[in-house]
């Protein structure tokens, strides 16, 4: 059975507004729910035929080794098992990885991560986490989760001890990262200051199977989290203008310090999207594509978000300002139509658009 998403509220469009928008405003209109319908999908079911096994770590863990052969390398505490890859165990000052092997070309995938994350430690009394990664780099032992924080690609960081101790969040918190390795990942702040966005999780200690979903289609990263035994995805992070290359490898790493816990992972499993492109896309070699993103633009201009608190004004990104200029001129054409409406009992709900 699937995990299916809820659609956006917004996207619902009231037929008493609707008809009385003018021709330009209902292109506008058109342009962006098509937007929006591209990249709000379903994560998938999983289904068979799109699994991916070489990119795919899955129990008895066959092709985990360091012969020419295997598809995964591991390295440092990692222990490989029959029931769980344990990156590190409850001790102080571990540190282990597993990495796939083989590079990956598709350029639409999703990765399913079974995990768990558990040890003796009391509240804020355990530490430091693990990651998923995406990087050109493999094999790199680092103070960042037991990997370089100097890296190429995408970082998902699944933090479980606050360093910084800021009051606004919680922990366990789960954020992401791109990098062309020119920006290092601060882990005496928690890794604010370049965080494409996050949310809190608890994730530790649970007696049900957690998981992890990482997405990345047509220039659109999500993440979700199946962590509360519903059988049902939550989404953490939705974040569109993300540009990553093929080529790259797939790992996770884990890292202890003078806290610690036990960090598995119980399965990686890699799902090929079947999407369409364009033929200048298809043309274009997806392994010259430089890491980056498009998200950190000038909070003056746009108006601050939540999801931008925090971030520097100098994170690296690619202009795209046409997308921004539309969502604009279709903010102004509903806010147009609204005052025309007034009257009507039925109308949209600008702050769902914001």
């Amino acid at each position: 059975m699937a995990r299916e998403r809820s659609p956006a509220l917004w996207l619902h469009t009231q037929p008493s507004v609707t008809r009385k928008m003018p021709v330009c405003h209902r292109i506008l209109l058109l342009l962006w729910l098509l937007h929006f319908s591209s990249v709000y999908s379903d994560i998938t079911d999983g289904n068979a035929e799109h699994l991916k096994r070489e990119h795919s770590l899955i129990k008895p863990y066959q092709g985990v080794g360091t012969s020419p052969s295997s598809q995964w390398d591991f390295w440092g505490s990692t222990l490989v098992t029959s029931q769980y890859v344990r990156l590190t165990p409850d001790e102080r000052s571990k540190q282990g990885s597993i990495w796939n092997t083989v590079p990956c070309y598709l350029k639409d995938w999703e990765m399913h991560v079974q995990f768990k994350v558990h040890g003796s430690g009391k509240k804020n009394l355990h530490g430091d986490g693990f990651a998923i990664w995406y990087t050109k780099e493999r094999l790199h032992p680092g103070t960042v989760f037991g990997s370089s924080g100097n890296f190429h690609g995408l970082a998902i960081f699944i933090d479980t001890y606050p360093n910084d101790e800021a009051p606004d969040r919680s922990f366990p918190y789960i954020s992401a990262m791109v990098s062309n390795g020119s920006l290092p990942y601060d882990h005496g702040k928690d890794g604010r200051s370049t965080e494409l966005g996050g949310c809190s999780v608890e994730v530790r200690n649970k007696d049900h199977d957690t998981y992890l979903a990482v997405r990345y289609s047509k220039g659109r990263l999500t993440i979700m989290v199946d962590v509360d035994d519903r059988n049902d995805w939550r989404e953490c992070i939705d974040i569109g203008g993300v540009r990553l290359p093929t080529g790259y490898y797939f790992g996770s790493s884990a890292a202890t310090g003078d806290l610690s816990d036990n960090h598995d992972i119980i399965s990686m499993k890699m799902y090929q999207l079947m999407v369409e492109h364009t033929p200048e896309e298809d043309n274009q070699d997806w392994t010259k594509i430089e890491p980056s993103t498009i998200l950190m633009i000038q909070p003056e201009i746009f108006g601050a978000h939540p999801s931008l608190a925090g971030r520097s004004s100098h994170y690296f990104c690619v202009p795209c300002w046409e997308l921004w200029f539309m969502r604009l001129l279709v903010l102004w054409s509903f806010r147009s139509v609204r005052r025309g409406t007034r009257g009507s009992t039925k109308h949209l709900d600008f702050k769902e658009l914001d």
